[in-house]
């Protein structure tokens, strides 16, 4: 584009019009935040209960096996969740794109809330024999394959809900849920265990946790199901029904798949996958890796190291949307260059203020690692759906996503600690944040700004009459909108087949 926005080389025919604008429902987009946050919380809250029961989980269902082996058991079970996410990713993400975002969404949420509940519920091997690991793998695949349609569409959704000078805000509460849901996951876990005992744990305490999430997922279910399908998403569905016609003579009627989405996105893929690969190394390190590098690397008990890391993460949670809000001011890119160059410059000495052993050092250290996963995280839910289409946005970010997820996010805690035994060095978990910041640091680089910005494919939105006149006002030296970018044929053929 040229440096001057009247230019007429680059202006397009058509002129955007009040009519075109999208003005915000401020109660549905109210509706919409609050049913995905509760769903994130949930999905959250499961990990951050499993990760803390690991150790009695793996006594319940191989109670005969060495020590040793019931941990790996378990552990194993937690990372066979992100086996299955990719795949969930990939299914749902193009029902949702295909069907709608919101009744995909309720799908998984309950697909998600049930096999939680069950676990609950699962006989142990003393009653049922080696048939309750197998169940447990198979819930937790379920767990997981409805995951990887979860956070994709939530993020989808909200960005889609959201006005375009606030979409860094209201995403970011989606995180806001996500960690508080870790949180809540290991206050409810510690506080079992400080009060039960761990005898009560293993006979019958470690089912509470899962059953709340029954009651959580019941909450969750009915604040979804009370949700309209997202304005973006209305406005493109006729257009695409008017073309799908053509589209399948064109392709010999063969819906497009997943190689022709990669094909043809390969870029935006690309950059989602660095981009989450390292805002979830350092978010992991946090959440995951860092109560087993407490209690096995630097001595402190397993409820002590809880205890640290509950306050860290709700002041994390807290940060998200301040984050989020920063971003709508100064730019996504920025907000992440910032992330990236804090994480380079601050994860050695983070490290080394935890190693120090004094809990004051550590929770200073865990206060670094936190403001580092704040400046990544809170970018990540307005950012990646930015980078697709709305015909393929849930299917582009569910593949991405959780490509990225199962690839850098579950596998963290077992890379950092096979650094950390290969090398003797306490700060080898550091070295790796660091290399994958720079990594995110590329994709930076790469991807566009889209701060204040429609979304692709997506007329503007905003919050009020007036807002939408003003910007139909200045369409000519307003630097966040582009004409030559907006689907103005899209929208003329919606309204015609209205007036039909």
């Amino acid at each position: 584009m040229g440096s001057d926005p009247s230019s007429t080389t680059t202006r397009p025919s058509r002129r955007l019009r009040v009519s075109d604008v999208t003005v915000v429902d401020k109660s549905m987009m109210r509706r919409a935040v609050s049913g995905m946050v509760v769903g994130n919380t949930m999905e959250w809250y499961d990990v951050g209960v499993y990760g803390y029961l690991a150790v009695t989980m793996g006594k319940v269902f191989l109670p005969t096996a060495e020590p040793s082996v019931q941990i790996l058991f378990s552990l194993g079970v937690f990372a066979a969740t992100y086996v299955a996410r990719p795949l969930g990713g990939i299914v749902f993400g193009r029902l949702g794109d295909r069907l709608g975002r919101q009744k995909v969404l309720a799908t998984t949420l309950i697909l998600m809330a049930s096999s939680t509940f069950l676990i609950g519920v699962l006989p142990a091997w003393s009653t049922i024999g080696a048939v309750a690991p197998v169940v447990l793998v198979v819930l937790k695949l379920a767990q997981g394959f409805s995951t990887g349609g979860e956070y994709a569409g939530a993020t989808t959704f909200v960005t889609e809900y959201a006005p375009d000078r606030r979409r860094g805000f209201f995403a970011s509460i989606l995180d806001f849920g996500s960690y508080m849901g870790f949180a809540l996951g290991a206050t409810v876990v510690t506080v079992l265990q400080v009060s039960l005992g761990d005898e009560t744990m293993t006979a019958w305490g470690w089912r509470l946790p899962f059953l709340l999430a029954g009651v959580i997922g019941v909450v969750a279910i009915w604040f979804r199901l009370r949700i309209e399908e997202s304005p973006v998403f209305q406005a493109t569905q006729a257009a695409q029904e008017a073309a799908a016609s053509d589209r399948e003579a064109a392709e010999g009627g063969r819906p497009a798949n997943v190689l022709v989405m990669v094909r043809d996105h390969w870029r935006p893929i690309v950059i989602a996958i660095m981009l989450v690969g390292a805002s979830n190394t350092v978010g992991y390190a946090l959440t995951s890796y860092m109560p087993t590098y407490l209690t096995d690397s630097l001595g402190y008990s397993a409820i002590d190291g809880t205890l640290l890391t509950i306050p860290v993460l709700v002041l994390l949670a807290v940060m998200l949307p301040v984050a989020g809000r920063v971003s709508d001011r100064i730019g996504r890119r920025t907000v992440m260059w910032i992330g990236a160059g804090t994480t380079v410059v601050l994860a050695v000495p983070a490290f080394l203020l935890i190693g120090h052993g004094a809990q004051w050092s550590t929770l200073a250290g865990l206060g670094l690692l936190a403001l580092m996963t704040a400046l990544w995280v809170s970018n990540q839910a307005a950012s990646l759906p930015a980078l697709f289409p709305t015909s393929t946005r849930y299917g582009g970010m569910g593949f991405a996503y959780n490509i990225a997820i199962a690839v850098f996010g579950g596998t963290t805690p077992l890379i950092v600690q096979a650094l950390l035994t290969a090398t003797g060095d306490q700060l080898a978990p550091a070295y790796f944040l660091v290399a994958m910041s720079i990594v995110g640091a590329i994709g930076v680089f790469c991807m566009r700004e889209s701060s204040q910005r429609p979304l692709p494919g997506s007329m503007p939105a905003v919050e009020s009459e007036a807002e939408a006149r003003e910007l139909v006002l200045t369409q000519d030296t307003n630097p966040n909108l582009d004409l030559g970018d907006l689907p103005f044929a899209a929208h003329d053929g919606i309204a015609e087949t209205a007036r039909r």
